[in-house]
């Protein structure tokens, strides 16, 4: 089987092939931990861990890193705000990040490096970079010298003459040219900083994921992924870096997902149109919110919406409904140890090795469902209902029990099941009794608590609406 992946180094789809048969690499931008982080930040943690998933499947081992910024002038300030220590507050939001994306169904990382835990590996790098000509001190700074590297650009594609970010506005007096970025600078007394040759500082943004991959990945790795946002200037800055500084090829495949968008903008906390997971999940399952973000192809913008995620919750509902109709039981654990990439349903697999078409595999699950639902021999119902399983498990769903689903108890609001299984025995006991008055009061207090009955042949079943 083939994967194609979408590289925005060479603006194409192509074949997939790790530098070492038997070992994936892949690194995966985390978020600055400064304030809870918003749905957009969600993303790029759902789609990888999709990636990683069917990675997993295709070669014997995935080595997968995805860092946290927990040094940055942002955090800073947050602290200073809050009359916290800035350690305190970035370990705060670090738990309170990942608890956010357990929610959403990711999986943890192999490695979750901290930038504040290799300021030896940045200080060491940084120095290859000064020592090859490619940085320069500066009024206790160290500045990567952008045009010693004639391929910088390449990634954003912007040449050299484009980059205006230093003619509208003043330039560092200890910059030689506008376009030169930080690796290092200085820190006053109140603010976080090591001992380096160039003096007590903090690092650059840029340095630090270039040296946590070198650290935990090697000179070069397979795949870099990130928000489309990252690419410039963050990426391209990463790029010029390793390149320069390990004289070796740094990424061979560049992945980028889209943004978020509120209405016709961008979804970011300086436009202040954000949502943070931590908000959402009050309201809907996990679950619901990554279906939400699959939705979409990784690569374009996604509108999000209150709709989208009720869609993406009714969706779910018909995946599940399909489970629990075929009378098989209510447990949707699977054990995947053994299984192999032609164990799992070709219509989630095709599309998922192409440039993980994540909506055209969701199609493939309802295709399923479908299946599911007309199959009538239980050989044949077992045998879908695994499938289905897979390809859930393949997407990041369908790994809630199928009657904790339905009752509603991935969410905040999830009502009393004991409370509720007691007014249906009573209900019944009113059927019982031809008592059909009471029996519809009772239907009737149930609905008003957001609770939807079935009679079927097996008894009365009951959901959260």
């Amino acid at each position: 089987m083939e994967l194609k992946l979408y590289n925005t180094l060479s603006g194409r789809k192509q074949p997939f092939a790790p530098v070492d048969p038997d070992r994936v690499t892949i690194y995966v931008c985390g978020p600055t931990v400064y304030n809870y982080v918003h749905i957009g930040n969600g993303r790029p943690a759902v789609v990888f861990d999709v990636l990683v998933r069917l990675l997993g499947k295709l070669y014997p081992q995935v080595a997968y890193a995805r860092n946290i910024t927990d040094i940055d002038d942002k955090i800073n300030a947050a602290a200073l705000e809050n009359g916290e220590p800035i350690a305190e507050l970035a370990e705060r939001f670090t738990n309170a990040y990942n608890d956010d994306i357990r929610a959403l169904g990711v999986k943890q990382a192999a490695v979750e490096p901290r930038a504040t835990h290799h300021i030896d590996v940045i200080i060491d790098m940084i120095q290859r970079l000064v020592d090859k000509g490619h940085a320069y001190e500066g009024d206790g700074h160290v500045l990567f010298n952008v045009p010693s590297d004639p391929a910088y650009g390449s990634l954003s594609r912007r040449s050299l003459e484009d980059m205006l970010d230093g003619a509208r506005v003043e330039i560092a007096p200890y910059k030689k040219d506008a376009k030169d970025f930080v690796l290092w600078k200085p820190s006053s007394a109140e603010l976080p900083g090591w001992d380096s040759p160039w003096g007590r500082g903090r690092p650059g943004w840029h340095i630090e994921c270039s040296a946590m991959i070198h650290k935990h990945l090697g000179t070069t790795i397979d795949i870099h992924g990130g928000g489309s946002d990252l690419t410039f200037p963050h990426h391209e800055n990463e790029l010029a870096q390793s390149t320069c500084a390990n004289d070796a090829e740094f990424v061979r495949f560049w992945l980028h997902n889209g943004m978020l968008t509120m209405g016709q903008e961008k979804m970011s906390k300086s436009l202040g149109n954000i949502v943070t997971i931590r908000e959402l999940r009050q309201r809907y399952p996990g679950e619901a919110l990554r279906y939400a973000l699959l939705s979409g192809q990784y690569r374009s913008p996604l509108a999000w919406s209150a709709d989208l995620i009720d869609q993406a919750q009714a969706s779910l509902d018909t995946l599940y409904q399909a489970l629990r109709d075929a009378g098989l039981g209510n447990d949707t654990a699977l054990d995947h140890a053994d299984l192999g990439i032609n164990d799992y349903p070709k219509e989630i697999v095709q599309p998922l090795l192409d440039d993980l078409n994540t909506p055209q595999a969701l199609a493939g699950m309802h295709q399923l469902a479908g299946d599911l639902n007309k199959a009538v021999k239980e050989e044949r119902k077992r045998h879908i209902r695994a499938q289905l399983l897979s390809g859930g498990w393949l997407l990041g769903i369908l790994e809630s029990d199928v009657i904790e689903w339905f009752q509603g108890s991935g969410t905040a609001d999830g009502v009393d099941a004991n409370a509720i299984q007691a007014l249906i025995d009573a209900r019944n006991e009113a059927r019982a009794a031809r008592d059909f008055q009471r029996a519809d009061e009772i239907r009737d207090e149930l609905t008003v608590l957001g609770v939807e009955l079935e009679d079927t042949r097996d008894g009365t079943r009951w959901k959260t609406s």
